[in-house]
């Protein structure tokens, strides 16, 4: 069974279909790829997924469970984690405290147990804050865990918000364009990230993202979009040389020609 099932998901904004009709599975263990020039509605399966928006038509199963009609708060807690394509952080809190804002969906004391701060408490507090240290080490935030994220790098804060998202233990970790506004040599350590997040942690990744170097070394499969419907779903190297998404990206040779002879 796969762990994501996305199956026939449709979503209109003022009469215009953003998705319309995409089906796909997300299988365990997998890196899954959508890809598709803006527009295509990408960003806007990974809201419906994350329940930011509602269907109006189709169905979402995440780990055997219908997800479709599910509240946004939740998601979380069944294994979903996120990045935004648009960085979302507390900007003048920690990087520590932002990944500590990752653990919340997994704690397990009442409101009045937190209250008095009870030993129970305590040991919550203490396996939240191992687990985000682990975090830490693993993507090399280090000499940022004490900083505010207001003052750090733009490509810092990127891989901080990917902190956040495993903070949480996801099963399923949804990355929005990663590699956006990240130079190449940002870009190679994202890779290595990536690569040993699916591979050392065992985490299945469904990720949206247009730099096509990146989505060729990482991913399994890759399902292209282009106007809300799919065109093309395979390996990278078969989805880039379908002729429909080289038309999508590019254009069709033949319009180009019937337009210069006009």
């Amino acid at each position: 069974m796969s762990l994501l099932s996305v199956r026939d998901l449709s979503i209109s904004f003022g009469g215009v279909k953003a998705v319309d009709g995409v089906s796909f599975d997300v299988e365990e263990g997998e890196v899954f790829t959508i890809v598709g020039p803006n527009g295509a509605g990408k960003s806007t399966i990974f809201n419906l997924i994350s329940r930011f928006y509602q269907p109006t038509g189709g169905s979402i199963v995440f780990d055997g469970q219908d997800i479709t009609r599910m509240r946004p708060d939740q998601i979380a807690p069944l294994g979903i984690a996120r990045t935004f394509q648009n960085i979302e952080l507390f900007e003048h809190s920690t990087v520590l405290q932002n990944l500590l804002v990752g653990r919340h969906s997994r704690r397990r004391t009442h409101w009045l147990e937190d209250m008095f701060f009870l030993p129970r408490v305590r040991r919550e507090e203490l396996r939240h804050r191992r687990r985000v240290e682990e975090v830490i080490d693993f993507l090399d935030l280090q000499p940022y865990r004490d900083k505010m994220i207001a003052g750090l790098p733009y490509g810092v804060r990127k891989i901080v918000e990917v902190a956040r998202g495993l903070a949480s233990q996801p099963k399923l970790l949804l990355l929005d364009e990663p590699a956006s506004g990240l130079s190449v040599e940002e870009t190679q350590d994202l890779v290595f990230w990536i690569q040993d997040m699916n591979k050392d942690m065992g985490l299945t990744i469904l990720m949206v993202e247009h730099d096509m170097s990146l989505v060729n070394q990482v991913s399994d499969r890759v399902l292209a979009l282009a106007d809300g419907r799919p065109l093309a779903l395979g390996t990278p190297q078969e989805v880039q040389s379908d002729p429909r998404v080289i038309e999508a990206y590019l254009g069709a040779p033949d319009d180009e020609n019937e337009g210069e002879a006009a």
